[in-house]
């Protein structure tokens, strides 16, 4: 069993999925333009959650609300289905090669043999296609990787029912219905919307508000938890920020890309600009992530070094918080 299905690599494993599930129907659309119109840029904090011993932080949404979305916005239809047998789980996914279907999957990535030892660890929202089986060998298409590769029965198995946080519980996923033609205009415009509204909600765990809480809080963590425990809880955040589901301030980058795409459809210079100046902040981002790099590696011995953090961090908020009023106003 083997599909006829070309792989592309992308930044980030959900839109690079969608992206080539839709191609091999016969829709193009590029990594940007999934991403923008399901409303991939967020940030939430969650100081009463742990994760790894520290708050909860994210710069994206939910695993699977970037493609869901994005297809509900542009007319597609996903089927979605889980399975607490593993053994049904696969002949489920069989099926659909024997239907020449290829299937998107959730999975966990610490036990992905085909990955670099550096880039594992304890994380269970990654995606990946599988389009095909060949002597027992399913074919993966991971978008994150430039080549395509396979896993055996047992390998694929054990990364489709990972423990932990957000177990992916055999997840599989594939567009059922994809319209002859898309209303591209209408489904950028409610994608920029809804990432304007999340981002400058008035409630303090979410957008531009969450980041400014976080950002007052690094002092308070140093005064209060000492030096180990806030490095802990900065490392944190920049892992969340530049390695898990690729990682916030990259997500500036491919936000940027989106803008000037949909600058193009809706014929609006200003969307132009506007992507030069998110493409900006997420330089500042990575800034930011450097010099927290810095301190954990004890490589910083400036004394007031926890309130150059937060005044950072409070400085791009507020570049967000215009960014995301121009934006608004703009479409």
């Amino acid at each position: 069993m083997k599909i006829n299905f070309e792989h592309h690599q992308t930044a980030h494993c959900e839109n690079g999925v969608a992206s080539n599930l839709l191609l091999n129907k016969g829709l193009k659309l590029s990594e940007p333009m999934i991403f923008g119109i399901g409303s991939g840029l967020f940030f939430v904090y969650l100081p009463f959650l742990k994760v790894n011993f520290a708050p909860g932080f994210s710069y994206r949404p939910m695993p699977g609300s970037i493609f869901s979305k994005a297809a509900k916005r542009l007319g597609i239809k996903i089927k979605r289905q889980k399975f607490s047998n593993p053994k049904e789980a696969q002949a489920a996914l069989e099926k659909n090669l024997e239907q020449n279907i290829p299937t998107g999957l959730q999975v966990g990535v610490f036990n992905l043999t085909y990955f670099p030892e550096e880039y594992k660890f304890h994380f269970n929202a990654h995606n990946l296609v599988v389009y095909g089986k060949e002597n027992g060998r399913f074919l993966i298409s991971d978008p994150v990787m430039d080549f395509a590769t396979s896993l055996s029965e047992a390998e694929l198995e054990k990364v489709r029912y990972a423990k932990g946080a957000l177990p992916p519980k055999g997840h599989m996923y594939f567009p059922t219905y994809i319209p002859e033609t898309v209303n591209l205009e209408e489904a950028i415009k409610k994608g920029i919307k809804d990432t304007c509204k999340n981002m400058l909600a008035p409630v303090p765990l979410i957008g531009v508000k969450a980041m400014r809480w976080v950002a007052k809080s690094i002092p308070k963590w140093a005064e209060k938890k000492g030096t180990k425990v806030t490095n802990h809880y900065l490392g944190q955040l920049i892992r969340m920020q530049e390695e898990i589901g690729t990682g916030g301030g990259g997500f500036r980058f491919i936000y940027g890309a989106f803008l000037q795409e949909a600058a193009v459809i809706l014929k609006n210079d200003e969307l132009k600009e506007l992507s030069k100046e998110i493409t900006a902040i997420g330089d500042l981002w990575r800034d930011f992530a450097v010099d927290i790099a810095r301190v954990y590696k004890n490589r910083n011995s400036k004394s007031d070094i926890y309130n150059q953090l937060s005044k950072s961090m409070l400085h791009i908020a507020d570049l967000e918080e215009a960014f995301y009023k121009k934006l608004r106003k703009a479409i």
